[in-house]
């Protein structure tokens, strides 16, 4: 595997903070609202920046990553499947944030010789959600992203950011159309007319029976990607038949890691049904 070292990027917010300061003055007002997007941060395999919005009231904190791979390259899902790397943010500690939430876009499934990879061959934004310890305060963000860019070699990418959000007073339109764009592909939750209504693990824990509701409009056999333990993707679904919207298959469950139990565990289920996906927890008691 090639490596490339971590870069660190200059950010921008001293002036950010300053052009916030002088369009509150120059308005009139005395709690201005300040977001920030970052400078990207580049290497060989593509590019990623943070958008972050101003601190709302009760000290929550909505942003995102952005990461743009470069045209044959790709980055990663939560569970990036057979090899690769999960996108992973951390603050400092001197931020005083709590990351509350991160979230994933839909990804889709990319076949690479024997491996079997999850995630995005183009650009994608990453929502995240911070808790502030103190919302009454500026906020100075230190973060740093770390992520996996691959092609026929898998880059380890990592960057430093620093953002100043100053308190909320309005919406900034353009941190606010990335955010709401990102929420757009995110997985639906369950409802009426597609979630899961049945799953059960086997005695001897070789296979994971599964029944689906789909959307009526989902003609094709759905895609199913289960999420156990840290590490541990389920693909392939066998056994799969139709019965009007209902859908029932069985996923072969593979190796667990030595000694695990199962029992008080959850497990994800992301199902994509045509132009829809869903996601939601399977819970073993």
């Amino acid at each position: 595997m090639k490596r490339i070292s971590p870069r660190s990027i200059p950010s921008r917010a001293p002036a950010a903070l300053a052009a916030c300061i002088t369009a509150g003055a120059v308005l009139g007002i005395a709690s201005m609202s300040c977001a920030e997007t970052t400078p990207w941060a580049s290497n060989e395999g593509g590019r990623m920046r943070v958008v972050a919005m101003p601190p709302e009231p009760d000290g929550t904190v909505r942003g995102a990553l952005q990461i743009e791979p470069k045209a044959g390259w790709i980055t990663y899902w939560k569970e990036p499947g057979d090899a690769g790397i999960p996108p992973q943010m951390m603050f400092s500690k001197a931020s005083g944030v709590t990351l509350n939430s991160m979230s994933y876009p839909v990804p889709k499934r990319i076949d690479n010789g024997k491996l079997r990879d999850i995630g995005y061959d183009h650009a994608v934004t990453l929502p995240f959600e911070l808790k502030m310890e103190d919302p009454g305060k500026p906020l100075n963000l230190g973060a740093s992203a770390f992520v996996g860019l691959c092609r026929n070699i898998c880059i380890p990418f990592q960057a430093e950011f620093s953002l100043q959000l100053g308190a909320t007073k309005g919406t900034p339109v353009e941190e606010a159309m990335i955010l709401n764009a990102a929420a757009s592909k995110l997985p639906e939750p369950p409802s009426d007319d597609f979630a899961v209504t049945y799953y059960a693990m086997t005695q001897g824990r070789d296979k994971l029976a599964l029944k689906l509701k789909l959307p009526p409009e989902a003609s094709a056999p759905p895609q199913v990607i289960v999420t156990g333990p840290q590490g541990h993707v389920l693909f392939d679904g066998v056994n799969g038949r139709r019965d009007g919207d209902a859908y029932a298959l069985d996923m072969p469950v593979g190796k667990l890691p030595k000694n695990y139990d199962i029992k008080g565990k959850r497990w994800g289920i992301l199902v994509i049904a045509g132009n829809r996906a869903m996601e939601t927890s399977l819970a073993f008691d």
